[in-house]
């Protein structure tokens, strides 16, 4: 039987991506890495693509007329390589119609809140402002919303009247990059 193949889709600096590459290492998550996809050329990202040895293409979407014309590049690209799955790993732009009909509830993502609470940018940020005392980590179908689609899994996460939002964001990172390995295995099964 052959494995399932996935894309990573990053912006960042790539721990989400770094904890999918090694629970494949450790046989955890049983599927090929085929291709990392990242809209920020100077992504920290890259690097780690490049130490791991995973394939990497790097879209600007000011290179491109139209964002239908970005993300036909990228699903070019996809099918380059005969991707099954996209998994969103801190992936800052919004998935638009010509990737969600070729990718349709095959697309995953990752939000540091417990969804609906705190949708889009800084959702730790979000939740320290606005005095809660549990936010969490929540994962996702993509679909045309902001971090609107129907939930797989959630986690949440206490914050300590001591706590920082630098402490708060480990404490998640922590919980993203054990439960998004697992949720994947079980959503790609």
């Amino acid at each position: 039987m052959t494995k399932p193949k996935i894309a990573v889709f990053a912006s960042g600096s790539g721990s989400n991506y770094q904890a999918i590459f090694e629970a494949i290492e450790k046989g955890e998550l049983i599927c090929d890495l085929a291709l990392l996809i990242t809209d920020q050329p100077s992504a920290k990202v890259i690097e780690k693509a490049q130490d791991n040895n995973t394939a990497y293409a790097a879209f600007q979407l000011s290179d491109y007329a139209t964002k239908a014309d970005f993300e036909s590049a990228v699903l070019e690209q996809l099918r380059s390589y005969k991707v099954d799955w996209i998994i969103l790993a801190g992936y800052m732009r919004l998935i638009g119609p010509t990737l969600l009909q070729a990718y349709e509830r095959k697309i995953i993502n990752i939000h540091p809140s417990l969804l609906p609470a705190f949708p889009g940018l800084d959702a730790i940020g979000q939740a320290f402002q606005a005095g809660v005392k549990v936010t969490g980590v929540t994962i996702h179908y993509v679909d045309e919303g902001m971090d609107t689609g129907k939930i797989i899994a959630q986690e949440p996460v206490r914050i300590s009247s001591n706590s920082n939002k630098q402490h708060l964001q480990e404490q998640i990172q922590r919980i993203e990059h054990q439960l998004y390995p697992e949720t994947i295995q079980q959503v790609i099964t």
